[in-house]
């Protein structure tokens, strides 16, 4: 009885240190965001004074003016917030659904070159993106895609990241009797894969859609480069443009755009997490 009550209250406090611990590391993960939204309501040289503070004078009036100072500049920021929108939604939806496909094509058929071809995806995987930018603006600016938004989406068909993921993912969740099955039943290959194969990977894409969209979103290298008319910036293009104000730096404006561009990843984030907490759930019920 006395060695079942010493385990109860070794459990317990197990649970407690548990608790504080990850109690802390959200405070150490909101406290960022939470410091980014107060400094849009605060002004510039209350920042200069404390750039770690919540205490605003005059918050309302301190975030009216921030808007006014980043709307007052020669760009317009919906303009930019849509067309961030527009390329980061297309990036996202064309990576997921052609990796899938691609990573259904080396999981589910046997071919000759199959091992071959997973190894140059890998080896793709190595290059870093930056190596392949002077080819990649000098062929767009040969066809006359530069300036357009479409050249930062169609390029997203060819991921070899997600593709690897996805390929990993259906080595382990997909069992090839469903397949078989649904090819008894006369299914054709795309509504096999439409069908059944993507829906089994939800929380795949759900983890891939978040990630996409957040590096597509945040993406200021390449469309810095593509991008010259500024009715073609996107948003990160935009609040880069206010660090750069040759007269006075406006911290608090340059905060109000950060916070502006957090937003969607939010909103992202709250809609999609519910997914990779059941695929975690999943995976630890089959294990």
């Amino acid at each position: 009885m006395a060695k079942t009550q010493s385990l109860h209250k070794e459990s317990i406090g197990l649970k407690v240190v548990i608790y504080i611990v990850c109690v802390i590391l959200a405070i150490m993960s909101l406290l960022p965001f939470i410091i980014m939204f107060s400094n849009a309501t605060r002004s510039t040289f209350e920042i200069q004074q404390s750039a770690i503070s919540l205490y605003s004078a005059h918050p309302i009036q301190n975030l009216i003016k921030n808007w006014k100072v980043f709307n007052g500049k020669s760009f317009d920021p919906a303009t930019g917030f849509v067309n961030s929108l527009i390329v980061s939604t297309g990036t996202t939806i064309l990576a997921v659904y052609f990796s899938c496909l691609t990573a259904y094509a080396l999981y589910a058929y046997e071919w000759k070159l199959r091992d071959a071809f997973f190894g140059l995806i890998v080896g793709i995987m190595m290059i870093p993106g930056t190596i392949t930018m002077i080819g990649f603006y000098q062929a767009a600016y040969k066809v006359g895609m530069t300036n357009k938004l479409s050249l930062l989406i169609i390029p997203a068909i060819a991921s070899p990241n997600m593709v690897f993921f996805m390929r990993q993912y259906l080595q382990a969740s997909l069992s090839m009797e469903i397949v078989d099955s649904a090819r008894i039943d006369g299914a054709g290959e795309f509504m096999t894969f439409n069908r059944i194969v993507f829906p089994l990977m939800k929380p795949a894409i759900a983890t891939q859609c978040i990630f996409t969209f957040v590096g597509s979103w945040n993406n200021l290298f390449v469309p810095q480069i593509l991008l010259t008319k500024k009715e073609k910036y996107t948003l990160p293009i935009e609040v880069s443009l206010l660090n750069g104000d040759i007269y006075q730096t406006e911290f608090g404006s340059i905060y109000l755009g950060l916070s502006l561009t957090v937003l969607p990843l939010i909103v992202i984030y709250a809609l999609l997490s519910r997914y990779i907490v059941e695929g975690v759930a999943l995976g630890g019920v089959k294990s």
